[in-house]
């Protein structure tokens, strides 16, 4: 039996477990982690979380989308990780914790926690992508994961997961690939965004660092400042606060909600 934690960041799902005891033993991490996430046919969700320990900060994790691959960074997921640590007494309130991306700051208060992203430097600003559906004027920043942004006057009806998977296996950014996002300016502290996850590989509900990405391109391009707000396909708002530096963005800030769905402990057969 492993226990776990299933957890939402503003509709991003996840799976957390406590592996500090190192008690987690699998022949094929990708293959679990594959087989846990598969919805109907397990507990279902975006991605896979497991927290170990650090020896510099409160505790180190390893995050891994649904198709298994591991990779540096998730702000929502890190938003769901940090609570977690909390409610477990893993960490205090206010804590740091190691990822890929580097070391993250987190507060947690009550079910809203504020993450404080590494620093992303500058984006790339409005250059052309040639796609089969036509050229595509996009930007792009590394938010602790690769992202690439798309403004659209009018996001509900957009084709989010045919364009978004063009730009996300686009040769431009091979061979690791890229998050695309697609934008909408409400006003001048409010954006809305969709976005196509690399490694979910679909549109999903939300994205902590594609709703960053899509708030400081929009910055760099003069149609927002901080702070803004983020509508995400759940309903749910997430909040960026940022300053700008000599070498580009600094103090990023991601706030939102992360809530428990439910526990329990996993049986052997849900990830055969």
């Amino acid at each position: 039996m492993i226990e776990f934690f299933k957890m939402s960041g503003s509709g991003n799902d996840f799976i957390l477990i406590d592996n500090r005891d190192g008690a987690l033993a699998v022949n094929d991490i990708t293959e679990f982690v594959k087989a846990l996430c598969t919805r109907k046919g397990s507990v279902g969700a975006d991605g896979l979380i497991i927290i170990e320990n650090s020896p510099r900060v409160d505790f180190r994790w390893r995050f891994f989308n649904a198709d298994g691959s591991e990779v540096d960074m998730c702000g929502n997921g890190g938003r769901c990780a940090a609570r977690f640590a909390f409610l477990k007494k893993i960490a205090p309130a206010r804590m740091s914790f190691e990822t890929g991306a580097g070391i993250i700051d987190a507060t947690v208060k009550e079910d809203t926690v504020k993450l404080r992203l590494t620093d992303p430097g500058r984006p790339s600003l409005d250059y052309e992508l040639q796609t089969e559906e036509g050229a595509l004027i996009v930007s792009s920043i590394n938010t602790g994961v690769p992202h690439a942004v798309h403004f659209t006057d009018n996001l509900e009806p957009y084709p989010v997961f045919r364009l978004g998977r063009l730009i996300r296996y686009h040769e431009h950014y091979q061979p690791a690939g890229t998050n695309a996002n697609f934008v909408q300016v409400v006003d001048g502290h409010t954006i809305k965004v969709r976005t196509y996850e690399r490694g979910v590989e679909d549109e999903t509900l939300a994205c902590g660092t594609g709703s960053v990405a899509g708030a400081l391109i929009a910055d760099q391009k003069g149609l927002v400042s901080s702070p803004v707000t983020v509508l995400v396909q759940s309903g749910e708002k997430l909040k960026i606060y940022f300053d700008r530096g000599s070498a580009g963005y600094v103090n990023v800030y991601l706030e939102g909600g992360a809530k428990v769905v439910y526990q329990g402990a996993l049986w052997e057969e849900a990830f055969q």
